[in-house]
C-alpha cells in the first residue's frame, strides 16, 4: 500500500496509476492462469491459424493452440524469471553496495571490484555463454540474469550509502553503541530504499526484455512451456499469413516493459525531490537505460 500511496503523490494518474493497475492485473491473471485460460495452452486442434472468434478470442497458432491461453501462461513464465532474477540482483547488489559504501577501505573496494567484473561483459553475450554451458531453463535464467544485474544495484546502493553514512543520525547510532549489522540494516538501509525501489522497477523491465530476447533465440524458457519470446519467434514465421499473431505477441512485451519503465520513473519522481515537478511521462534516458541493459 505504501508503494501505491507514493505513486499517487509522485506522478500523474496516467503516469503512475495506470501502469501500476496494468501490472497488478497482469500478475493476477498470471497467477490464476490455470483457472482463467480458456483451454490448455499445449492442446493442439484442427483449427489452425484461425482469426479471433467465439471459441478462440485471439485466434490460434500454426498448431491450432489457443493464443490467449498461451499468452496467459507465457506471462506466468516470464514474470517468474523476471521477478526471480530481479530479486537475486537486488539482494546481492544491495548487500555489496551496503558493505562497500559503509566500510569503504579494503573491504569496500573488494566488494565493489567483484561486481565490476561482471560489467566487462555485454549482458546478452554473457547470458548466451552461460546458457550454452549449463543449458536453458528457468533456474539458469534466474541465476544468470540475477548476477548480470547485480552491479547495477550495487552501484546505486553504494552511491546512496556514501551520502547517508555521514548523516548525524548514523553518527548518533554509532555513539550509542550500535554494531555494524544494526547500522547497516536498521539505520542505513531504510534510508536508501527509495532509489533501490526505483532500480527494482527498471530491472524488472530489463530482465523481462532480456528473457524475451533469449527465448526468441531459443535459449530461454524450455519448450513446450509458453513464453512471450518464443511466441514472437513463432509468429515471425507467420507474419504474412497471420500478422495479428505477431502484433499481439510483440505488443504484450512492449506494453509490459513500458509499464515497468513508467512505474520506475514515477517512483523516481516520488523519491527524488529534484524531479517532483517534472512531467510525469517516462524520460527518454530511463527508456534508453532499460534498452541498453537488455
Amino acid at each position: 500500500m505504501k508503494v501505491f500511496r507514493a505513486l499517487g503523490r509522485g506522478g500523474s494518474f496516467l503516469g503512475s496509476t495506470v501502469p501500476a493497475v496494468f501490472l497488478a492485473v497482469l500478475v493476477l491473471v498470471a497467477l490464476l492462469a490455470p483457472w482463467v485460460a480458456p483451454v490448455d495452452p499445449l492442446a493442439q486442434g484442427p483449427d489452425k491459424l484461425v482469426g479471433p472468434g467465439a471459441h478462440h478470442l485471439l485466434g490460434t497458432d500454426q498448431f491450432g493452440r489457443d493464443i490467449l491461453s498461451r499468452l496467459l501462461y507465457g506471462a506466468r513464465a516470464d514474470l517468474v524469471v523476471s521477478v526471480g532474477a530481479t530479486a537475486v540482483a537486488a539482494v546481492l547488489g544491495t548487500t555489496f553496495g551496503l558493505v562497500g559504501g559503509f566500510f569503504r577501505g579494503f573491504i569496500g573496494g573488494l566488494s565493489m571490484r567483484a561486481t565490476e567484473v561482471v560489467l566487462a561483459f555485454p549482458p546478452i553475450v554473457l547470458a548466451l555463454l552461460v546458457v550454452a554451458l549449463f543449458g536453458p531453463g528457468t533456474a539458469t535464467l534466474i541465476i544468470t540474469m540475477g548476477i548480470l544485474f547485480t552491479p547495477t544495484f550495487a552501484r546505486v546502493t553504494y552511491g546512496q550509502v556514501l551520502s547517508v553514512r555521514q548523516q548525524d543520525f548514523v553518527t548518533a547510532s554509532r555513539m550509542l553503541g550500535a554494531g555494524p549489522g544494526w547500522l547497516l540494516f536498521r539505520v542505513v538501509l531504510p534510508n536508501v530504499l527509495g532509489p533501490i525501489l526505483v532500480q527494482t522497477s527498471l530491472t524488472l523491465a530489463a530482465t523481462m526484455l532480456l528473457e524475451s530476447g533469449l527465448s526468441y533465440l531459443g535459449v530461454g524458457v524450455v519448450p513446450p512451456t509458453p513464453s512471450w519470446g518464443s511466441m514472437i519467434a513463432e509468429a515471425q514465421n507467420l507474419a504474412l499469413s497471420n500478422p495479428g499473431f505477431l502484433i499481439i505477441s510483440c505488443g504484450i512485451v512492449v506494453v509490459t516493459v513500458l509499464a515497468f519503465s513508467i512505474l520506475g520513473d514515477s517512483l523516481d519522481r516520488r523519491f527524488d525531490p529534484r524531479r517532483r515537478n517534472r512531467p510525469a511521462a517516462a524520460t527518454a534516458g530511463d527508456l534508453r537505460t532499460v534498452g541498453g541493459a537488455a
